[in-house]
C-alpha cells in the first residue's frame, strides 16, 4: 500500500483542485471558444460590448445545461446559436422601441461619420440572413455544410445567401470607395 505525502500548507493547490471535473471541462470549453465567438457576434452586431454580453449570456445558459450540452456532437454550435438568437431578439426589441419612439417625436438621424469602418457599414446594409452567412463563412471560417446544419437550411440556400451577400457587399463597398474618392 502506497501512502501519498500530504500537501504542504505553504504550497498552492494544484489547478482544478477541489473543483468538479465538469467545471474544469466547461472552463476549458469557455476559454477555447469565447474570443472567436465574440469576434463573430461583434461583426454581426457591430458593437463589441454588446457582442461580449451576448456571448457571455449564451455561455451562462450553456453552463446551467452543461451535463446535457457536453454530450452534443457540437456544443459550440449550441452556444453560437443561442448567442445569435439573443442578438436577433435584441434587434426585435430595439426595432419595436424605435417604432414607438418615431410615433412620439420627430426623428433626426445624423449621416454616417467619415471614420466609420466601411465593412461594418456595408454589413449593416445586408439582410440579416445574408449578413449571418457572410459572417459565419468568412469570419468564423465555417464550411457551408456546418452553416447549413446550424441554421437549419439547405446548403443551396446557404450558397445563395452567401452569393447575394457578397454581391451586395461588393456594391456597397465600391459605392463607399467612390464616395471617398469624390470627397
Amino acid at each position: 500500500m502506497h501512502l501519498s505525502t500530504p500537501p504542504r500548507l505553504d504550497e498552492p493547490p494544484p489547478p482544478g483542485a477541489g473543483r468538479k471535473s465538469t467545471e474544469v471541462d466547461f472552463d476549458a470549453f469557455y476559454q477555447a471558444h469565447y474570443r472567436a465567438m465574440t469576434t463573430q457576434l461583434c461583426a454581426y452586431t457591430g458593437d463589441l460590448g454588446h457582442a461580449q454580453d451576448l456571448v457571455q449570456e449564451a455561455f451562462c445558459r450553456a453552463f446551467t445545461r452543461w451535463q446535457k450540452i457536453v454530450r452534443y456532437e457540437d456544443p459550440v454550435a449550441w452556444v453560437r446559436k443561442v448567442a445569435w438568437n439573443l442578438a436577433t431578439s435584441r434587434w426585435r426589441r430595439v426595432r419595436t422601441a424605435q417604432r414607438f419612439l418615431r410615433k412620439q417625436r420627430e426623428e433626426h438621424v445624423p449621416g454616417p461619420s467619415p471614420d466609420r469602418v466601411a465593412l461594418e457599414a456595408a454589413l449593416a446594409l445586408l439582410p440579416p440572413n445574408q449578413r449571418r452567412v457572410v459572417v459565419l463563412y468568412h469570419l468564423a471560417d465555417m464550411p457551408i455544410s456546418e452553416i447549413s446544419r446550424q441554421e437549419g437550411i439547405p446548403e443551396g440556400t446557404v450558397k445563395s445567401w452567401l452569393h447575394r451577400g457578397r454581391t451586395a457587399l461588393a456594391v456597397h463597398l465600391s459605392e463607399r470607395t467612390e464616395e471617398n474618392r469624390r470627397a
